[in-house]
């Protein structure tokens, strides 16, 4: 596993390059499925089908329910207790998994749309666990004109998606997840549901430092769309990542090939320093940035990302940064508690 972010970045750029070419840009429902939950997650540019150790597990990969979350430490022995060639690593350890666990993420998303995000997850033995989580978007109020420009009053816009997910430890390393999604979406008086499903596997490595993930999201259909005459298809994504605990640093790297079927491919790269645990800085980058510019001299930071996030007994707080350029920048906190 040497130096094994380097070729990784030179897979993902010539992948992604090959394949960015969609002819069906735009053109699915919901797309606030498509916003990202977990302040962890998008702090790291969204790099997190193969990492997804915590509970934004059950939006990127549902198989990170049941998957091992290891913790590297500082090395057990000081420098000069090593044998000569001996290599001074960071201890490793399985992070106890809590019967209940509680997430809640809020931001403020681009022109002010209000979006919030909460699931829990109950661990039902040792190799099985079950969640409920609810993704919600409001999109404020609008006033109601007739043709004339007449005050007719206001009307609201939402969008809201119910999930239970399952997910089992079928071997030591191997982990899958399923979810059963309902969707449904308001503006005025039309509304269009939809049912979908996401499936997720996780496989840690032997070593206990590397993990690669694949998930398939938003896999299904509408029900019923906002008239009677036409459906539109939602925005189902193809996501496969790695994550891998880099030897002798206190340094976690993520990479992530994802493929929307309503956009081009693209790849999002994200690191985590660790060096001041309990206390996490993190970095990330994603080439979906690139549908921000505008020509501007902010385009440069189109992508990028940044945050940290600091655990406290049960507690856990994490932030993350967004740049999206000139449109705007988004801010997301999450706070999640284990009992």
């Amino acid at each position: 596993m040497k130096n094994i972010f380097m070729p990784a970045i030179l897979i993902l750029a010539i992948v992604s390059t090959a394949l960015g070419i969609s002819s069906n840009a735009g053109k699915s429902a919901y797309t606030f499925l498509k916003i990202g939950v977990s302040a962890k997650a998008q702090a790291m540019g969204g790099a997190f089908a193969g990492m997804a150790d915590d509970l934004g597990g059950l939006y990127y990969n549902p198989a990170g329910l049941t998957a091992p979350v290891y913790i590297f430490s500082s090395p057990a022995k000081s420098d000069d207790e090593y044998a000569e060639g001996e290599e001074a690593l960071p201890t490793v350890a399985l992070k106890p998994v809590a019967t209940n666990r509680f997430m809640a993420t809020y931001l403020n998303y681009l022109l002010d749309f209000q979006t919030g995000y909460i699931c829990y997850v109950r661990a039902i033995d040792e190799k099985s666990a079950a969640g409920i989580s609810i993704t919600y978007q409001s999109y404020g109020d609008f006033k109601r004109l007739n043709g004339r420009g007449d005050d007719l009053g206001s009307f609201n816009a939402y969008d809201m998606a119910f999930a239970l997910t399952y997910s089992k430890k079928l071997i030591q390393h191997l982990s899958l997840g399923v979810s059963g999604k309902f969707i449904t979406e308001k503006i005025d008086s039309y509304n269009s549901d939809a049912l979908a499903m996401d499936l997720g596997a996780l496989y840690h490595l032997a070593d206990g430092r590397t993990s690669i993930g694949l998930a398939v999201t938003n896999l299904g259909a509408q029900l019923k769309g906002l008239t009677t005459a036409h459906k539109d298809p939602l925005p189902l994504t193809i996501d496969g990542g790695f994550t891998h605990h880099l030897r002798g640093m206190p340094l976690t790297f993520s990479g992530d090939i994802i493929y929307p079927t309503d956009n081009d491919i693209y790849f999002a790269l994200g690191g985590q320093f660790e060096a001041f645990r309990p206390f996490m800085l993190r970095l990330g980058w994603s080439l979906a940035g690139r549908d921000n510019k505008t020509g501007s001299s902010k385009d440069g930071l189109a992508g990028f990302a940044g945050g940290f996030g600091y655990s406290y007994k049960e507690y856990t707080f994490d932030y993350a940064y967004s740049s999206y350029a000139d449109i705007g920048n988004v801010h997301r906190l999450t706070l999640s508690v284990e009992f």
